[in-house]
């Protein structure tokens, strides 16, 4: 007699995702770049601060080398673009996105009427 096999949850079906996919809460980030520095300021030669204090928190310890870089950045302690800086970028980039395909609409409604307007004078 054969048992009858499990239909996979909802949750089972879903495919792991990455550890770069992951998100980590603010709070989280800020207490790991918290960690790092006190820990770095208690013994500056301490070089696997950051692999343990990853490894205590249960994240990645390439998330936290960059939360810590990227911090470093912010605070003008290392050379780089900044958080709000990055923030800017972006939202220019999508504004030249977004004007870049209005202006082609406006191309394209353009020639229509030209054509439009060419085809009626040839009447």
């Amino acid at each position: 007699m054969s048992t009858p096999k499990k239909q996979p949850t909802q949750q089972e079906k879903k495919p792991q995702q990455a550890g770069s996919q992951r998100r980590y809460p603010p709070e989280l980030k800020e207490r790991a770049v918290w960690m790092v520095h006190q820990l770095r300021r208690e013994d500056p030669g301490d070089q696997g601060v950051i692999n343990r204090v990853a490894r205590q928190l249960g994240v990645g310890k390439e998330s936290l080398r960059a939360w810590v870089n990227q911090a470093d950045i912010d605070a003008g302690a290392r050379t780089g673009v900044t958080t709000d800086e990055q923030a800017r970028l972006s939202e220019l980039e999508r504004e030249i996105k977004e004007l870049r395909r209005a202006n082609e609409i406006l191309q394209a409604a353009a020639m229509f009427f030209g054509a439009e307007l060419d085809r009626r004078r040839t009447k």
